[in-house]
């Protein structure tokens, strides 16, 4: 019912149920998005398309949806009421869309993907390319970050992380660990008198990346469980994995780095390994997404394909000594 005081709003010939569909699909990502324009950017299309595919679902609906003034946006009562109904609409017409379907041929729509730049680069892409083969329906935006995923504000669908998930918030599934090895240069290690235990590292200069490391390091004998702590003053801080590489190689000093990002230069003699018996923790590599009732297809079949590739794309490197290497990984 139209509250008294409020202009009509309901068209003449309300749109087709599948008109209506995309609509929606339009509201609830303006606000995922925070605003038309970036919504328009996330959909691929013209902000007067969407504003106008807006305005034609409060026209059918007979409500008013949105508040918009020049510099802010906000939902109105009869707005969040349509949010939460909308999500839920969607999702579930995805699924029922996909089960009478039957297979998976015909999924189509955009996934929104954050994973870590050089692990994103190097070791995802095949993975990837494989899914989007499978699936030619569905176009991906595949963004390169090494920060935390916010998955409201950017409209992410699901994000790949290399490191712990603490976020308690998220659907975290581990798919992998990826392990790490201590390397240095030739040329920095015949500074310094052999070591002759991890312990004597901590005398030599280092590289740290923060999100991994940086000032302390845990060290764990493979065999015997024995651990090693090592207290560091890095020489070089960086939040490049491409940098610390190459400043590994030309001598600035010694790094804990993934394994198979490493192995080609080991095995090129560019870097050293040093202890390896001795290893830092391997890195977690988990896929993350909101919690929700529904999931859109793509979305399950994404994180179906990523469940088995990316063991394979890890390890894979890794039993190719250094196979892929010279492109870095987390």
């Amino acid at each position: 019912m139209i509250k008294p005081g409020k202009p009509p709003l309901r068209s003449a010939s309300p749109p087709a149920a599948a008109d209506r569909i995309e609509l929606l699909q339009t509201f609830v990502r303006i606000v995922l998005a925070g605003s038309l324009s970036a919504a328009a950017a996330q959909m691929g299309t013209t902000q007067p398309t969407v504003s106008r595919r807006l305005q034609q679902l409060e026209r059918s609906l007979g409500l008013r949806l949105l508040h918009r003034s020049t510099h802010a946006m906000k939902l109105t009562e009869d707005g969040e009421r349509c949010f939460e109904r909308a999500q839920d609409l969607l999702k579930g017409w995805d699924a029922f869309d996909t089960d009478v379907r039957g297979d998976d041929a015909h999924l189509n729509g955009a996934l929104r993907v954050v994973v870590p730049h050089v692990f994103g680069q190097a070791q995802l892409m095949r993975p990837l390319a494989a899914f989007m083969h499978q699936h030619p329906g569905i176009t991906v935006e595949w963004l390169l970050r090494d920060r935390s995923a916010d998955f409201i504000a950017d409209g992410i669908d699901c994000a790949i992380q290399v490191g712990d998930v603490t976020d308690t918030s998220l659907v975290a599934i581990r798919l992998t660990e990826v392990p790490r090895m201590i390397v240095g240069a030739p040329a920095l290690l015949a500074q310094f008198p052999p070591p002759a235990h991890p312990r004597d590292l901590a005398a030599m200069p280092w590289l740290a990346i923060p999100i991994f490391y940086r000032r302390d390091i845990t060290l764990r004998h493979v065999d015997t469980g024995e651990t090693c702590q090592l207290s560091i003053q890095p020489r070089l801080v960086t939040d490049s994995l491409f940098a610390m590489r190459s400043a590994a190689i030309e001598g600035l000093g010694l790094c804990i780095g993934s394994t198979w990002m490493l192995r080609h230069a080991v095995a090129s003699g560019a870097l050293v390994e040093l202890f390896p018996q001795w290893q830092a923790a391997p890195l977690p590599v988990s896929v993350i997404y909101p919690h929700a009732r529904f999931y859109p297809a793509r979305l399950r079949r994404f994180i179906d394909a990523m469940r088995v590739a990316i063991p394979i794309a890890v390890n894979g490197a890794i039993d190719q000594r250094g196979g892929g290497g010279d492109a870095g990984g987390p």
